[in-house]
């Protein structure tokens, strides 16, 4: 959001596209961390809400979609920010992603060319370990606050599919352990980690004592070209 507001004074229209693999579920906005209802209407965003519970969807249907959303913004003179917290879901936005399954051992290079489908800078956010969990556990605990829990109620009676059921706390709040959801939570963090640092081409940002205005201003004003 304050990337989109900085852009916006620069004279840019901006459109956030998701790449959250279980954000594209109806039903699960809260639990997944959708953009609010007034975040939304300040800042439009593709590819949430519009997948209902009881079908599987992939990364091949995500790509599809995906790069249909990143043209359209392109060809109407906007900015597409993709964000997002799902590695293969990000390589499948920017780039031609195969989907035919690669050896063990060339899996990682396979899937983190170098190569885009438009001129794209890649940003990583990290901060201190102890403060990530910190804030982590906060929102985890805001997220059964607003809701989850019914959330997923009302997802479960509907019958989620395999893919659905995979939301991050969806079968830990079923169970009503909110530790475990946490500690899952924590756990996907480090996973996350690891992948952002194997993309190529990557600028990484720590973000331990820069507040959200900072973050924007140092993506846009750092010591990089922009495309």
């Amino acid at each position: 959001m304050a990337l989109a507001e900085e852009l916006r004074e620069r004279g840019e229209e901006p459109v956030a596209i998701s790449c959250d693999a279980l954000q594209v579920y109806e039903g699960l906005g809260v639990l997944t961390g959708v953009a609010t209802a007034e975040e939304q209407r300040e800042l439009e965003h593709r590819l949430v809400g519009f997948v209902p519970i009881t079908e599987t969807f992939n990364a091949g249907d995500y790509m599809r979609l995906a790069h249909v959303e990143v043209d359209r913004a392109l060809d109407a003179g906007r900015t597409p920010i993709v964000v997002g917290g799902t590695g293969l879901y990000l390589r499948a936005a920017i780039a031609e992603l195969s989907l035919v399954r690669a050896p063990p051992e060339s899996e990682e290079s396979e899937l983190w060319s170098p190569q885009t489908r438009h001129p794209t800078v890649i940003f990583g956010l990290d901060m201190d370990r102890a403060r990530l969990y910190e804030r982590i556990d906060a929102r985890t605990e805001a997220i059964v606050a607003g809701g989850a829990e019914e959330e997923v109620r009302r997802a479960e009676a509907l019958g989620p599919s395999r893919t659905a059921r995979k939301a991050l706390g969806f079968d830990e709040l079923l169970a009503g352990d909110i530790e475990a959801m946490k500690k899952r939570s924590r756990n996907y963090a480090r996973r996350q980690l690891t992948w952002m640092r194997k993309i190529p081409n990557l600028h990484q940002i720590d973000r331990t004592t820069l507040s959200d205005a900072q973050v924007a201003k140092q993506m846009i004003d750092g010591p990089i070209s922009r495309p």
